[in-house]
């Protein structure tokens, strides 16, 4: 395929969005919004990541940060294990790179939580570094230039990708290119059937456009059918504030706070006895109504109550009483309860 390049950075000029780690492109910067974008909608990690690199700038900060507070400020963005790695690649940064992170492709790889995606977007984007950086956007732009049907979830596919995208990847602008591949996917070359070939600045060159297949390229196998789980969710509340759970030290959602997660769909009788069995006593029981969370692997179906109380000694293992102002500032909760909010904070719920 003819060299494409200086068409698609012409493009991307032109249109590239105002974006806060475009506009202060530290290694450090793009390595914390590429983290967050992994599993994150570009307008919704921008906050975020305007909140983060305000409280810590830089590796040493990150390092530094009680996880507690780390979590806190990673509420909302979900995958946690994505901001326990940040941290232990920061120390590792702060002992052996002297709080910099190494302009070396990889060094950057060997960091906890960095792949090859994100090592080819630190070195491109923050070093100059003539490297690659292939992501899910990148994928489909090529399956699309090329007409190729291959499996795109298969390594060798990702490998002769690679290689494509390093035979235009231009040695002294690898950084604007990569982040133009990227743009092109998320504003053109979008996903599930419709790219926008109209506004493409490869479109004269696109083989899928030619023969009619773009919108039905990349390939991808189906996704197996997660398992649902159902569960009970208990926001008791009381004099106190409310009681918050803490989550094992291992596994999903590891050392977050949540409300009384309960096994199985309970009737209002039975969350009665379990939280009565836990030396609660309910003094008004009502319905929060349902919710769904969907992981990676599996589908919590939840059905929430609020269960009122008055001044109780009973503080069930692994748990804490918080009050409102407290739960804002200090408990990180996953988005899983994010319908139960309201109620944890003691804004919504009325006796039954």
């Amino acid at each position: 395929m003819q060299r494409f390049s200086r068409a698609l950075l012409d493009w991307f000029y032109e249109n590239r969005r105002l974006l806060p780690f475009r506009q202060e492109p530290t290694p450090y910067h793009i390595w914390i919004s590429e983290i967050m974008l992994q599993q994150t909608r570009m307008t919704a990690a921008v906050p975020y990541y305007q909140r983060f690199v305000a409280e810590l700038p830089d590796p040493a900060a990150l390092a530094a940060c009680a996880p507690d507070r780390l979590r806190k400020l990673w509420q909302g963005l979900g995958y946690y294990s994505r901001a326990a790695n940040l941290q232990k690649a920061a120390r590792v940064i702060c002992e052996q790179y002297g709080g910099e992170l190494p302009a070396d492709y990889d060094a950057l790889r060997s960091l906890p939580g960095i792949g090859d995606y994100t090592a080819g977007a630190i070195a491109s984007i923050g070093f100059g570094i003539a490297v690659p950086a292939v992501d899910g956007n990148v994928l489909r732009v090529f399956a699309r230039l090329y007409d190729d049907d291959a499996d795109v979830t298969r390594p060798e596919t990702k490998r002769l990708f690679t290689g494509r995208v390093c035979e235009q990847l231009p040695a002294d602008n690898p950084g604007d290119f990569n982040q133009a591949l990227m743009e092109l996917g998320a504003l053109v070359c979008l996903p599930n059937g419709a790219p926008l070939c109209e506004h493409c600045p490869l479109a004269g060159v696109c083989l899928g456009r030619a023969s009619g297949r773009a919108a039905a390229l990349p390939v991808k196998p189906a996704k197996k059918p997660r398992p649902e789980l159902p569960l009970t969710v208990a926001v008791v509340r009381g004099p106190q504030g409310v009681l918050l759970q803490k989550r094992p030290d291992k596994g999903l959602l590891a050392k977050l706070w949540q409300p009384l997660v309960l096994d199985g769909r309970l009737t209002p009788d039975d969350v009665r006895k379990a939280l009565a069995g836990m030396g609660i006593a309910v003094r008004a029981l009502s319905p929060l109504g349902p919710a769904k969370h969907i992981f990676t692997h599996k589908v919590w179906q939840m059905e929430g109550w609020l269960a009122e109380t008055d001044a109780s000694p009973a503080l069930p293992e692994n748990c804490v009483w918080a009050l409102p102002e407290e739960l804002a500032a200090d408990y990180s909760v996953p988005s899983a309860f994010a319908v139960y909010l309201p109620a944890m904070e003691g804004k919504s719920g009325s006796e039954h």
